[in-house]
């Protein structure tokens, strides 16, 4: 089925580790204005999907980036996120060889997403919420010119769009932005300890602020239950419920406090309390989290596509919290639909069936069959 916690110490953070590089993806050329010489385009495998008319690409240099990775992510409508190396002048570097600032290269992310899901221009300009667009070489903590600010696009449709949002942004201030608007020269994908960094360590460094993503929240005015601030989740949540529902994690299998428990009632929202599951839908599956079959309400999980670790894969969120809850499959049980909805047990809250009532879901008593007397 990945708040973060920032740390001191961060330019020179993993000049002392080593690592494969991630396997090399199918490549493009390009000529770029200030490089009339084909160079590399790495990470190029979704034009070859059947959905690839669909979908769009752009590049964000934002500093370190672990967090912008981590923060577009989780942005409705991206359909991918990498991390990688951009518009320098070393063929393939490595992360040690982009530290010294020698070669060029900016950290940057390559974010895959749909236009018709979010546009460009809200990328752009939540690009502009996580960055500093004063800071010259310096995002956070990290120094350097591979830590320069910058968007990188492909197509020169895009220019006129990021120039709009470039141009407001500078309107903002009364001194010049040092955020670059250059065309994409290469792309080199940076090692895979790499990809998805804070994913794998939870508490990694990190110089992004998260907050900006409750924009992305769809309003329900006809919803009782509303999302905390980032703030308050925080002190809500458990280590692990913030890393699975703010974070995209996973609990390991079979550790969950609701695998194993069929008691009636329902299963809510461990964020706003936004009802989900009823106990009646729930069956062993044997994976190692809780299972089941369907929602109370379709329309309270917002589904998107999960290209990350190497699969695809429908992820589950909730749609008023936008919690991350874990991911659907259609190889459930036939007599119940054939659905599967895996869900992490810490981003729910069990309430019982006789604590319904007083905890404001009586409503939805009469549909837990599996509550006494109504077997």
């Amino acid at each position: 089925m990945g708040r973060i916690l920032p740390m001191a110490t961060a330019g020179i953070l993993l000049l002392g580790l080593t690592g494969c590089f991630a396997p090399r993806k199918d490549e493009g050329t390009m000529t770029n204005n200030n490089i009339q010489t084909a160079t590399t385009i790495e990470d190029q495998d979704w034009k070859n999907r059947a959905d690839a008319a669909d979908l769009r690409e752009i590049y964000y240099a934002g500093g370190c980036f672990w967090g912008v990775e981590s923060y577009f992510s989780r942005v409705p409508g991206v359909e991918s996120v990498t991390v990688g190396y951009a518009n320098g002048s070393t063929d393939r570097p490595s992360y040690e060889q982009v530290c010294t600032g020698t070669t060029g290269h900016a950290e940057t992310v390559h974010l895959v997403y749909r236009p018709d899901q979010v546009s460009l221009q809200t990328l752009t300009e939540h690009f502009f919420k996580i960055i500093d667009p004063l800071a010259e070489n310096r995002q956070g903590n990290d120094v350097g010119s591979q830590y320069r600010s910058g968007i990188y696009y492909a197509e020169e449709a895009d220019l006129e769009t990021l120039q709009a949002v470039l141009d407001t942004e500078q309107s903002k201030y009364d001194r010049p932005i040092r955020t670059e608007l250059l065309p994409l020269s290469c792309y080199y994908l940076a090692e895979e300890y790499h990809q998805e960094y804070l994913v794998k360590h939870p508490g990694g460094y990190c110089h992004v602020d998260f907050s900006s993503l409750a924009d992305f929240a769809t309003p329900d005015t006809a919803s009782p239950y509303t999302r905390p601030s980032d703030a308050e989740i925080r002190a809500l949540l458990t280590d692990e419920q913030y890393r699975v529902t703010q974070q995209s994690s996973t609990e390991m299998p079979f550790t969950g406090e609701y695998d194993h428990l069929f008691a009636p009632g329902i299963y809510v929202d461990v964020v706003t309390g936004e009802p989900l599951f009823l106990s009646s839908d729930k069956f062993d599956s044997g994976c190692g989290w809780p299972s089941f079959s369907k929602p109370i309400d379709e329309d309270a999980l917002v589904e998107s596509r999960d290209l990350s670790h190497g699969m695809d894969r429908t992820e589950v969120r909730s749609r008023v919290g936008r919690s991350h809850l874990g991911h659907v499959f259609d190889d459930g049980p036939v007599a119940l639909g054939g659905m599967r909805y895996c869900i992490n047990s810490a981003a729910l809250r069990f309430v019982p069936y006789e604590e319904m009532e007083q905890e404001g879901y009586g409503d939805l008593m009469a549909l837990v069959t599996d509550a006494p007397g109504r077997e």
